[in-house]
Parts: structure tokens; C-alpha cells; sequence
């Protein structure tokens, strides 16, 4: 399993970690509306999901904002943000910040997403930062499990997955 901390503390993480070549796994998460959404909902397009602790979060705020920004460029690539924030919140956030180019998901029912993807935080029931770019044929391309949970990831890098990706 990859190795994080959040602030510093080292936490558990559950499930099983994801490796580029893998298949993805499928998750069942909510939609702001309150209805389920999975990998299969996407799919023939690129995925990039991108995983924060919580949206109302600074570094979580700028982590989805950013893919936001970059998301009209992509072409044929759907941004997925996953967090166990509530999709009421989700939404409200979203309006909030002027997010219309990103899907957000709550995990917060059965932590699906977490655990098929090793981002689900034993400790304190979030999710770990981390980005996955899923190709069209649901293979995984790019993994990154940020080591520090309150620390950016590597955007450029995500973005170039995204964009090579098909």
C-alpha cells in the first residue's frame, strides 16, 4: 500500500492499491443530486479523478479549481473530484466557487471509491489526496498517492497523463 500521512501522522489506508496498467476498478458514489454514479457511467472517455480530503479545505479547493481551469482544453477527458464531503455541501461549494467544468462525487455512503482505489483513511473517515487517469478502455494510466495528504499533487503531470490518454 502506498505510504501517506495527514499532517504529518502517519494514517492506515484501506482497500487495495491502484497501479498504472491496472483495470479500474468500478465504485458506486453519489452525484450532487443524490444519485449513483459509477466508473461505467464515463465510459469511452478518458477519466481523470482527482481525490481530496474535503472540498472546503484550502489546498482541496485549489486542487479542484485547478482542474477545473484546464478541464475546457481537454478534449474527450471527463475530471472526476471525489471526496466524502456530503453532496449537498458538494453542490453548495461547487455554486460557490463557480465549478462547472468537474463533476464532484461524495464517497461518504459506503466508501466505494476509497476502497477500490486504497485512498479511504481508517482513521478519520476522508479520503487521501491522490489523482488516477483512466483511459477509455478503463485502464489506469497515472497514479499518484500524494505522500503528504495536506500537500498539492503534481498537476503538470496529471494533465500530461490526461492529455495522452485515449
Amino acid at each position: 500500500m502506498a505510504s501517506v500521512t495527514f499532517k504529518g501522522n502517519s494514517v492506515t489506508l484501506l482497500g487495495n492499491e491502484v497501479k498504472v496498467g491496472d483495470q479500474a476498478p468500478d465504485f458506486k458514489v453519489l452525484a450532487n443530486d443524490l444519485s449513483g454514479v459509477t466508473l461505467q457511467d464515463s465510459k469511452g472517455q478518458v477519466r481523470l479523478i482527482s481525490v481530496v480530503p474535503s472540498l472546503d479545505t484550502g489546498v482541496c479547493d485549489a486542487q479542484t479549481r485547478r482542474f477545473n481551469e484546464v478541464a475546457a482544453n481537454l478534449d474527450n477527458v471527463k475530471i472526476l473530484t471525489v471526496s466524502v464531503d456530503l453532496p449537498f455541501a458538494q453542490k453548495r461549494w461547487c455554486g460557490a466557487a463557480g465549478i462547472e467544468n468537474v463533476q464532484t462525487l461524495s464517497d461518504h455512503r459506503e466508501l466505494s471509491f476509497g476502497e477500490a482505489y486504497g485512498v479511504a483513511i481508517k482513521e478519520l473517515r476522508l479520503l487521501a489526496r491522490a489523482v488516477f487517469v483512466v483511459d477509455s478502455n478503463d485502464k489506469v494510466t497515472y497514479v499518484e498517492y500524494v505522500s503528504e495528504a495536506t500537500d498539492h499533487p503534481n498537476y503538470e503531470a496529471a494533465i500530461e497523463a490526461a492529455k495522452q490518454a485515449n
